[in-house]
């Protein structure tokens, strides 16, 4: 059983999202979803500046099970990717909510219908 940090709000596409500092949030997969992907081997993520809006694909996670659609849980532009993740992508496994994380973006509406932590484990099962 995967433990949900308490200060990130969550999608119920399985992405996490940081409070946001001057603006901008920092996006990532659960645990959960790190965990049903299996082995992570390629990240297709956003491009700087790109803009993404909630709810739809912004990229895509490949591991050694299948190829999932990566959600933005918020609108807004993309101002930073994990290039880390890009030459590891295992570390979307290893790492979820720490160096794992995807991109980051300058928020500029934020869904009403993200999780609180409690209420993700609840809808996922974690």
């Amino acid at each position: 059983m995967s433990i949900n940090p308490q200060q990130l709000r969550y999608s119920k596409e399985h992405e996490w999202l940081s409070p946001a500092e001057d603006g901008v949030a920092t996006v990532g997969i659960t645990e959960f979803a790190a965990n049903a992907l299996g082995d992570v081997v390629y990240a297709q993520l956003p491009e700087v500046g790109q803009t993404v809006t909630a709810g739809e694909t912004c990229g895509e996670l490949e591991s050694t099970k299948s190829v999932s659609d990566l959600y933005s849980p918020v609108s807004g532009e993309v101002t930073e990717i994990n290039q880390d993740v890009v030459d590891d992508p295992a570390l979307v496994n290893s790492a979820p909510f720490e160096g794992g994380w995807l991109f980051k973006v300058r928020v500029a509406e934020e869904p009403a219908e993200l999780l609180s932590a409690d209420e993700y484990t609840e809808f996922s099962g974690s």
